[in-house]
């Protein structure tokens, strides 16, 4: 870059000093793959301006800026998507419609499997059996070996089972709905985890390496204006030196 020679750039076709753009061959590959898509014809011995070259990277951030806010918009569609979604939708379990059987059948399955009723029966048993056989107060309307209370026991157990069956099914109905319910939870939180994962996935995997190549071409960037700066400065210099010997010429002349 120290050789003073002009060349001629491959994008405006303007000439310039060597100072003032690169060669193609000492820029990267991504920058050379840019500049190809619009101009077919650069060779590695090509050259380029300084000004096209900066407008060529401002062009391939603002490419990279735009993707990754399209993939950023995508995602957080889907997962808006997913939180808005009704296919997940939770029934409420004390809303489930029920009968006056129903309740009956609860209250009698909640009694009739308690200690209450079984020290309650007991004392029921024990009161018929010491009645019919000491014949207190004259009862001894069941005498041993007790077959009313037999008959009475069976007619009980034969109505009291499909009560208490009757309370499990509607309990099962409900263990259902519930099993249900948390199955649809964790679909939709697994739904919405897969997308935040692909969030992170996108932000660690993509958007961060752009970041970093979007800071290195800015730092590129700057170098080359400070590079622009420096040689309008050494072209200041010399217009100022070139008038100063203007002037030691006229005042000789005088």
């Amino acid at each position: 870059m120290a050789n003073k020679n002009r060349a001629t750039c491959i994008m405006c076709g303007k000439s310039y000093t060597a100072l003032e753009g690169f060669f193609i061959k000492s820029l990267g590959r991504d920058l050379v793959e840019a500049i190809k898509e619009r101009n077919p014809q650069v060779r590695p011995s090509s050259f380029i301006c300084l000004n096209d070259l900066q407008r060529i990277r401002l062009h391939q951030m603002e490419q990279t800026i735009n993707r990754d806010l399209d993939s950023n918009r995508k995602i957080n569609d889907k997962l808006e998507k997913e939180l808005n979604s009704n296919t997940y939708v939770i029934k409420n379990t004390n809303e489930m419609k029920v009968t006056v059987g129903d309740k009956l059948a609860d209250l009698i399955a909640k009694y009739g499997g308690s200690w209450w009723f079984i020290i309650g029966f007991c004392i029921f048993l024990f009161c018929w059996m010491t009645a019919n056989t000491l014949h207190i107060f004259g009862i001894h309307f069941d005498e041993y070996p007790f077959i009313l209370l037999n008959l009475f026991l069976s007619c009980l157990a034969a109505f009291q089972s499909p009560i208490i069956m009757m309370s499990q099914n509607r309990q099962a109905e409900r263990d259902r709905y519930d099993a249900e319910n948390d199955y649809r939870t964790n679909m939709k939180s697994e739904m919405e985890i897969r997308n935040l994962h692909e969030k992170i996935n996108q932000l660690n995997e993509v958007q961060w390496p752009h970041l970093l190549d979007i800071q290195k071409t800015e730092i590129e960037v700057l170098n080359e204006i400070e590079l622009e700066i420096q040689q309008l400065k050494v072209r200041q210099d010399e217009l100022v030196r070139s008038r100063q010997r203007q002037t030691r010429h006229r005042s000789r002349r005088e």
